[in-house]
């Protein structure tokens, strides 16, 4: 349920309000006046309390909900309850997220973890970093020499922001993060614990391994949010890149010299080796592998849990170990299946039956 704890209350909306905001159409124009005070969950909402209804899977909680009112298509609104205010729109999810989004803006962004304007009495910060006005650093945060952070940054307890780093306006960056060797631009949301700027693993493999010197930066663009947990190295000759408006999620790894173009969205756990490239509007799914020096051109999308050996062509869905367009994989599993079950066995070099005796 929406916590009532952690994140302000808001004023009360009309659902002729909510219709409104949503662009919704109100079926019983009558409760217009009707009030509803949160959001929810259809198998946790009361009275007073909007939901939405876009996926089957979920029927036998809006036929049983009590909320006071749902965003449904105009193909599922026969299915609400006659107790429950219809909201007919194309897209529910949209229109609740709308909703949402409208009275729950301080869960939008993180703020200060103590609740807490200006700088900490506790924080380190040299003389020699700018600071401009209206940033917030926590208490025991460490801030480098030559520095420069923008105006209504926050900068969480704990972290460390190196040497020169520049990190422009209206960031966050959470609670232990660590920045170094970077240049960061606006509106950047970068969650509690992550590692950025670091050396990435390139050696000279050998009896004695040799390391080799990264000397490049990481450079985040505009309007990118990173995940908790996530590790972007810095180039070694060239920059690692992310682009503007990229969705990192929790424990990414984003290796050396990587660049990422803009509008990407990067799900839990990928690991993304040294010299790749992503194009534009590319998804990847959560556990992907990409290897080194692999190219995923413009709104291609991998599924998850793939293994990614070769470039993939711009605009094409491509899956499984290694990964290969998603239909030629399917055919494979289905060959593989229709094989077992008409008890064939694989054989061994020799003709003979595969298994041992």
């Amino acid at each position: 349920m929406t916590s009532t704890l952690f994140f302000k209350p808001r004023p009360s909306s009309t659902l002729a309000e909510i219709a409104a905001l949503t662009k919704a159409e109100l079926i019983d124009p009558s409760q217009g006046d009707r009030v509803i005070t949160g959001i929810a969950s259809l198998d946790e909402a009361g009275p007073m309390h909007l939901g939405f209804f876009e996926n089957l899977n979920y029927v036998a909680e809006l036929e049983q909900t009590c909320a006071g009112a749902c965003l449904v298509t105009q193909r599922h609104e026969g299915r609400v309850p006659s107790h429950v205010a219809v909201l007919r729109v194309k897209s529910p999810v949209r229109a609740f997220v709308t909703y949402a989004r409208h009275i729950h803006e301080d869960a939008m962004r993180p703020m200060s973890g103590f609740g807490s304007a200006g700088i900490a009495p506790s924080a380190v910060i040299h003389p020699t970093a700018h600071l401009e006005d209206g940033v917030i650093v926590d208490p025991l945060a460490v801030i480098g020499p030559e520095v420069e952070i923008g105006a209504g940054s926050v900068i969480g307890a704990g972290s460390v922001i190196a040497s020169g780093v520049k990190i422009g306006r209206d960031c966050n960056v959470g609670a232990n993060t660590t920045i170094q060797f970077a240049l960061i631009g606006n509106n950047v949301l970068i969650h509690p614990g992550c590692h950025i700027g670091q050396d990435g693993f390139r050696f000279i493999f050998a009896q004695t391994h040799q390391k080799v010197p990264q000397v490049g930066r990481v450079i985040i663009q505009n309007d990118v949010e990173i995940g908790s947990g996530t590790t972007v190295d810095r180039g070694g000759l060239r920059d690692t890149v992310i682009g503007e408006g990229t969705k990192i999620d929790n424990q990414v790894q984003v290796g050396h010299n990587v660049t990422i173009g803009r509008h990407c969205v990067i799900a839990a756990q990928c690991g993304l080796a040294g010299s790749l490239t992503l194009g534009d509007n590319v998804a990847l799914g959560a556990k992907v592998g990409v290897n080194n020096h692999v190219t995923i051109g413009d709104g291609a999308q991998i599924t998850a849990m793939s293994a990614v050996k070769d470039s993939v062509p711009a605009g094409e869905r491509w899956g499984g170990f290694f990964a290969k367009p998603t239909k030629q994989w399917f055919r494979e599993i289905i060959a593989v299946e229709r094989l077992l079950r008409s008890g064939a066995a694989p054989k061994s070099d020799d003709g003979k039956n595969g298994e041992r005796g």
